[in-house]
């Protein structure tokens, strides 16, 4: 083989190795690399990125004016969870140690549209994550903890300590179907649950 051939096949090789690096990189910051958790030097959960593009498993409301004016809840809660615990639970049935499920709140806007009378999405109101992670977690709350970014419009805060347990997670014992999580409330969890790629509205 000449020096010229040699060369080349040198470059080649580099550059392949640039693209593929280069590749990695806009996936991990597109947000389709595995999702684990991040702790600052004080514990507080740093907020991930990425959140509105993990799976979407429903949105209950509890409005005030079906709940004598106060609900406790009175937000539309846009949940999600990470796609790497989304496909372990089609395959498993189970929620993975490192599970994230992510929450959005939405103030209601309007109550009537052209589509009829309703209630519909207004203004952002904050974001919380919930995380499984038995070895981090108390037994008291299912190796659970809740963790609360703000209860406000975007910017939410960047890191969050986790919520007492009676803030959170004492509701979440008492009534959750399913390892701490309302899967009674998200018929994409129910009908996920074990079907792997028969999964209702996985696209595979």
């Amino acid at each position: 083989m000449t020096k010229d051939k040699s060369l080349g096949l040198v470059t080649v090789a580099t550059l392949t190795a640039v693209l593929a690096f280069s590749l990695v990189e806009i996936v991990s910051a597109d947000g389709h690399e595995p999702y684990e958790a991040a702790f600052n030097k004080d514990g507080e959960l740093v907020r991930p990125a990425g959140w509105r593009e993990w799976v979407f498993v429903g949105s209950p409301l509890t409005p005030n004016s079906l709940n004598g004016g106060a609900a406790p809840f009175p937000e539309f809660h846009s949940v999600y969870i990470d796609p790497e615990s989304w496909a372990h639970y089609k395959k498993t049935g189970e929620f993975r140690e490192g599970t994230m499920f992510a929450k959005e709140l939405t103030l209601v806007g309007d109550t009537a549209a052209t589509s009829g009378i309703g209630f519909f999405n207004g203004k952002l109101q904050g974001f919380e994550i919930a995380h499984k992670d038995s070895k981090r977690y108390s037994d008291d709350t299912g190796g659970w903890a809740y963790y609360s970014f703000g209860h406000h419009d975007e910017p939410y805060n960047s890191t969050a300590a986790a919520m007492p347990t009676a803030s959170c997670a004492a509701c979440h014992t008492a009534s959750a179907a399913e390892d701490m999580v309302f899967t009674q409330y998200y018929p994409i969890l129910k009908n996920a649950k074990g079907a792997g790629d028969a999964a209702a509205g996985t696209g595979g």
